[in-house]
């Protein structure tokens, strides 16, 4: 099956070239990706096939063990084919019985089938799950349909066609210029035109150039990368060999870190089938282009991000940014001319030049084509991997595909773009998610983490949170980053414990403009954005933590008071039940009351209570509560 210029595939084609390998009446698809196989999944897959075993269905049924499915919150997850049935929270308890009902009553187990929040009716079809019906998939269009660690599945998926044609019938200039027109920008945060990047590396004369690959992936609640690549290294592979073919490269690296065994392991896998295939290393299609491909595992260093401090670590030495220029393109790794694309910008390449152009820019928007992935988290019913067209809403990202915010509550921001990123108010959830619009909000793209808040949540706690991570993985070699972030933490730390004065926020915007300005690296040049965001929309919480020295949300431990309403109060005791530090009193059915100096302030009662009697007063109301 390829894929039609014309018009979206429809999602039921993708399952032909699985069902047409085997002859076998179904096939389970069970998620093995970091998070399914963390809840369980290998034990799932060796219970359901001892089962299927047991049932005389093993020559009926196959069992394959896939990637990351997306829906990463209902873990282990999977889907019966060519049914379209989609089970999830699978454990190897409910296996007998789903084995029993679905493949020897014909009857699909509703049990484990995916429910609404609110009708909590059972919907079967994956196709009709709203987490997956309003998602378009480029990138993760192998999803869930086949096993990572088979490169005859990714083959029989029109694998390694597109690096066919751009060895045997295209020359370096027409891959560039198809990138160029395409309009694919990188998806690693910058969104630098990645044709540009090509065309620049391309035109430099050397005898060796690096094409690389940034899979470190560091932000705080981003998965997007190590995702595609346990489900998809394959699509990696092929778009480096793309890549390394347009700039005239021999030699590549994927740069992964070591926090990612499993992702390591798949595409050293799929690295080791390509050699033996002849994919990889000399004369690859009989085109006389040779390239060879490596991992190189980092530690785990924030600023590794980076590609300038990428290369360095790389090459042996601390990760460190360089000043540009010279840029990487002339003078990269080992000083020689260099390309970095991240993990989803090169999985995307062998579509494009599979398709063309045209086809690619018929979804998004005239400046952000094509579609971008998201690692959807926080306060949203449905977390997981998505991927939808550029120019999509916010609003229909959060409340449609997440299912909008868990318990009923309010929504109130969502962090975009990291930890480097910004806050984006309810005020705004309409702005169409583009690199343009993004950034006007005062937030960025970044790699796509994109962290959901209700109104439990504290913006200037929030601020602090992810400010004390990009100060400690600041490198220190620029002053500004070094000691600005520094200092804007400790501040945001005095006014967080009740220390704030009303002259602090003025300072914070301009120490975090001048850290912006004056920077070397992307890491510190957009560090502040977490307070200057929260700043800009909510600066009515940083008034209220300096001037009342109060955080109305409860997170800021100094700043708030939680007392019992004797009015609302039934006495139910699950509040009591839940406090860690014994600091609620009271009989049964009677209103009860929380002993001031014993309570530790830690929301348990606050989250537990379903009467809202839970009252969050400021840090002087404890105060005369005890006196």
């Amino acid at each position: 099956m390829r894929y039609k210029r014309d018009e979206r595939y429809k999602r039921n084609e993708r399952y032909n070239a699985i069902n047409a390998m085997n002859n076998f009446r179904a096939n389970i698809m069970l998620c093995a990706g970091t998070g399914c196989v963390a809840s369980g999944a290998t034990n799932v897959k060796s219970v359901l096939e001892d089962e299927l075993k047991k049932k005389g269905l093993e020559d009926e049924i196959k069992v394959v063990l896939t990637g990351c499915n997306g829906y990463c919150a209902k873990g282990p997850v999977m889907s019966v084919y060519p049914d379209d049935i989609f089970y999830q929270s699978v454990t190897t308890e409910e296996i007998p019985k789903l084995v029993e009902e679905h493949f020897l009553k014909g009857r699909p187990y509703e049990k484990l089938m995916f429910k609404e929040p609110e009708k909590k009716s059972a919907v079967p079809l994956m196709k009709d799950i709203p987490f997956f019906k309003y998602q378009v998939l480029r990138v993760l269009r192998n999803k869930g349909l086949i096993d990572p660690e088979k490169i005859e599945e990714y083959i029989a998926r029109d694998g390694y066609q597109a690096a066919a044609k751009a060895l045997t019938q295209m020359t370096p200039e027409d891959v560039i210029n198809v990138i160029k027109d395409s309009g694919i920008r990188g998806r690693g945060g910058a969104g630098f035109p990645t044709g540009m990047k090509w065309e620049f590396c391309s035109k430099v004369r050397s005898d060796v150039k690096f094409m690389l690959c940034n899979g470190d992936e560091g932000d705080p609640g981003a998965f997007m990368d190590r995702s595609v690549m346990e489900a998809d290294p394959h699509a990696v592979i092929e778009g480096m060999i793309i890549g390394a073919r347009a700039i005239g490269s021999h030699n590549g690296y994927i740069y992964v870190r070591a926090e990612y065994p499993l992702a390591v392991k798949r595409l050293q896998l799929a690295i080791d089938q390509c050699y033996e295939a002849g994919l990889l290393g000399k004369n690859i299609f009989d085109s006389g282009f040779d390239f060879d491909l490596e991992i190189y595992q980092g530690a785990g260093a924030f600023v590794c991000g980076e590609e300038t401090a990428l290369m360095r670590s790389i090459e042996g030495k601390r990760g460190m940014p360089r000043p540009r220029p010279p840029f990487p393109a002339h003078k990269g790794l080992w000083d020689k001319p260099s390309v970095l694309n991240n993990v989803e910008t090169l999985a995307q390449i062998p579509l494009i030049i599979m398709n063309g152009a045209d086809w690619y820019k018929s979804l998004g928007t005239e400046k952000s084509t094509g579609t971008k992935v998201f690692a959807l988290t926080g306060a949203v019913n449905n977390i997981g991997l998505i991927e939808v067209p550029m120019g999509t809403p916010l609003k229909t990202i959060i409340f449609d595909i997440g299912g909008g915010i868990k318990k009923g509550r309010k929504f109130k921001a969502v962090q975009m773009g990291g930890p480097s990123g910004g806050c984006i108010p309810e005020s705004l959830i309409d702005i169409p998610v583009t690199y343009e619009d993004v950034v006007k909000t005062g937030a960025i793209m970044g790699s796509g983490g994109m962290v959901v808040m209700d109104d439990n949540n504290c913006m200037v706690s929030t601020a602090k949170f992810f400010l004390e991570f990009t100060a400690d993985e600041s490198c220190g070699k620029c002053v500004p980053c070094r000691v600005g972030t520094r200092i804007l933490l400790d501040m945001l730390i005095d006014i967080t414990e009740g220390r704030g004065k009303e002259s602090d926020i003025e300072p914070l915007e301009d120490l975090g403009r001048d850290i912006i300005a004056a920077s070397l690296c992307g890491l510190g040049q957009t560090a502040p954005n977490p307070i200057l965001t929260t700043i800009r929309y909510f600066k009515d919480e940083y008034e209220s933590h300096i001037k009342d020295k109060w955080c109305k949300a409860g997170v800021c431990r100094s700043l708030c008071t939680f007392m019992i309403d004797e009015k609302t109060c039934t006495g139910c005791g699950a509040c009591m039940r839940a406090c860690p530090a014994k600091a609620i009193t009271g009989e049964k059915k009677k209103p009860h009351n929380i002993m001031q100096e014993v309570c530790v302030r830690c929301r348990s009662c606050y989250e537990t209570c379903k009467f809202n009697s839970i009252r969050i007063l400021p840090a002087s109301a404890r105060e005369k509560v005890i006196w």
